[in-house]
């Protein structure tokens, strides 16, 4: 569990292992009807290989299930030295990592978008009246906000462990075991009332963070402390200079656009769990034995490395959109978000490039269970200039396997306008670095959902446009039997289909479907050159 998970985690009877590939009207689980597509549509079919380019932390393209499934740029020489294609990334053999410096170091943690933003608006050449401004104490609530949560979780996290690793301790030597499992506190049975106490209270923080009945108290422990730490290190970065560390390592510009070619190829630097696990989601080998199934056969995965633990930065974002269009991926998916933008223009710019090169851009929502209808998320379909959406980008909430009435994942953002469908993202299990596997929960596990049966989409249909594939996944959603859902933590219901654009849940059985009575748009389709082989 990376910390980006550590405090999303949800307790869902819905928890068995490829649920998300489900579907409802065999299986009674919320799923997005993979498995049904592959039994009853698919089947002899042929399919092209399509590129998904994967915005993220990056990746571990050595995981036994991705095997086969990372896109190779053929047009380097392996470990040359030199820039073959001329693009101006030397040895971009899998993508890049905008995160990363010339010499091999690479940035893990990083500062949030609040402070850097504050620190450039007290600190710039700015007339005395605009640190007034509405825009200043804007992102000074977003300072207090972001700094406060991060002290909280160092505070709580730092009476936690302590007390964990005591419940660790007296559990071993209750039940003679070396590791204890959270299965073995729930089946504990006691008459001390001091044991009893402990039980509870253990209990209690397993269903607070979700923690799975398979999961030793050790390994939670851990990952806890790693939470606390990197909690710590980023609360530090709320004094001082936010921006000296991406000086020392990746050492761009980072306020000049056209200061490109930075970073190195190390798409696997730092903790890639995210990645990996968005990846898993995606492209793991569907039928080979090993860990999990992925949504696509033929979909090979480009890795990005643009999110650190903290914010990621426009000028990241913005250019590793462009380098996953230059290099022939058809989906990107962008599993991150903030609430500051301050390099929304360029963003911006990059996605109207895609929009020009029919490439769908496909983003979580967020997790803050927030109203994106009144409360702006970045990155974002608009057009900041000229108040116009691209045609060729969803956002994606969340939702769990059920039963109807939770079907509403407790922590997915929403809204009638600017969420266009929901996604399975409760206990999703996929891949992890070093060939491990594990259950997250998030939008940024219901964004590559989508991005994967817009993939398979376009296996088997490949002259279908961006905004043909928008159309498709909207308009072949599956909605509730019963559309009133548990608003979560409170004691009211709500309808769901009022809580995204489609009023539904991503269906790939339904998508395909719908896609199979269209003509594409696309009359010239590109051949893509795939690991040197020409596929069509």
């Amino acid at each position: 569990m990376s910390a980006a998970q550590f405090l999303m985690a949800q307790s869902n009877q819905y928890s068995a292992h490829g649920w998300q590939l489900q579907d409802y009207r065999s299986d009674s689980v919320f799923g997005a009807g993979v498995n049904k597509a592959y039994n009853e549509l698919l089947k002899g079919k042929k399919a092209s290989p399509v590129i998904v380019a994967i915005i993220d932390a990056g990746l571990d393209t050595a995981h036994e299930d991705l095997v086969g499934h990372i896109w190779t740029n053929t047009a380097e020489i392996p470990g040359n030295g030199i820039d073959d294609d001329h693009n101006g990334y030397v040895d971009d053999i899998h993508g890049w990592n905008f995160l990363g410096g010339k010499d091999g170091k690479n940035i893990t943690i990083e500062s949030y978008e609040s402070y850097r933003e504050y620190y450039r608006l007290i600190n710039g050449p700015y007339p005395k009246n605009y640190q007034d401004s509405a825009y200043l104490e804007k992102v000074r609530k977003y300072v207090v906000k972001d700094s406060l949560q991060l002290a909280q979780a160092v505070y709580f996290l730092g009476q936690l462990i302590p007390q964990m690793n005591a419940a660790d301790s007296i559990f071993k030597l209750t039940l003679h075991k070396d590791s204890v499992y959270a299965r073995d506190v729930a089946k504990f049975q006691t008459q001390d009332s001091v044991l009893a106490l402990l039980k509870k209270n253990t209990l209690m923080y397993f269903k607070k963070y979700g923690v799975m009945s398979e999961m030793p108290l050790g390994s939670f422990i851990r990952e806890a402390d790693s939470y606390l730490q990197i909690s710590r290190q980023k609360l530090k970065y709320f004094s001082g200079d936010p921006n000296a560390l991406r000086r020392e390592i990746v050492g761009d510009d980072y306020n000049n656009i056209n200061d490109r070619n930075y970073g190195n190829n190390n798409v696997a630097a730092g903790t890639p769990t995210h990645g990996t696990h968005v990846a898993g989601i995606i492209a793991a080998s569907r039928g080979n034995g090993i860990g999990m199934d992925g949504i696509d056969a033929q979909v090979y995965i480009m890795a990005l490395r643009v999110v650190p633990d903290g914010d990621e930065r426009d000028k990241d974002v913005a250019l590793a959109i462009r380098y996953a269009v230059d290099n022939g991926a058809r989906i990107v998916n962008m599993s991150f978000g903030k609430y500051i933008s301050p390099g929304k223009k360029w963003v911006d710019d990059a996605v109207r490039y895609a929009e020009e090169h029919d490439v769908l851009l496909v983003d979580a929502a967020g997790n803050e269970f927030q109203n994106l209808d009144s409360v702006t998320h970045y990155p974002n379909p608009e057009y900041e200039l000229s108040g116009r959406n691209t045609c060729c980008w969803i956002t994606v909430g969340a939702n769990a396997g059920g039963p109807d009435s939770l079907v509403l994942a407790m922590f997915s953002n929403y809204g009638k306008k600017e969420v266009d469908l929901f996604a399975p993202g409760v206990k999703v299990y996929s891949t992890l670095p070093g060939n491990q596997y594990a259950s997250y929960s998030g939008t940024s596990m219901a964004a590559p959902m989508v991005s994967g049966i817009a993939a398979l989409l376009l296996e088997y249909y490949p002259k279908l446009s961006a905004s043909q594939l928008k159309y498709i996944l909207t308009h072949s959603v599956m909605k509730l039997p019963v559309n009133q859902v548990k608003w979560p933590g409170a004691a009211q219901w709500v309808d769901f289909s009022q809580l995204s654009a489609s009023g539904g849940i991503i269906n790939a059985y339904n998508a395909l479907k719908l896609a199979a009575t269209m003509k594409g748009e696309r009359e010239n389709v590109k051949n893509v050159k795939i690991k040197g082989v020409m596929k069509d």
